[in-house]
């Protein structure tokens, strides 16, 4: 396996162990759950990019990913 695919998946599981640990310590707020939904962003991106070639694609492509799931994102917390 290359180095990059490690060095993503070791970013990947310290994502992950941060959530959980967010999630075990804090009380639920808006702003925890703005954290949790901006780091599944960073986990989402990073796997959308890295694992499935998205970072190969055209740019209209990668803007569009980022700004649908931006939206996406903001509507879930503001709701």
């Amino acid at each position: 396996m290359r180095k990059s695919l490690l060095f993503v998946y070791g970013i990947l599981i310290v994502l992950t162990l941060t959530t959980a640990f967010i999630v075990n310590s804090m009380m639920i707020s808006t702003f925890v759950v703005s954290l949790i939904m901006g780091l599944s962003i960073s986990k989402f991106l990073l796997v959308a990019f890295q694992f499935m070639e998205l970072k190969k694609a055209n740019s209209f492509w990668k803007v569009s990913l980022s700004v649908t799931i931006g939206l996406i994102v903001l509507l879930i917390i503001f709701l």
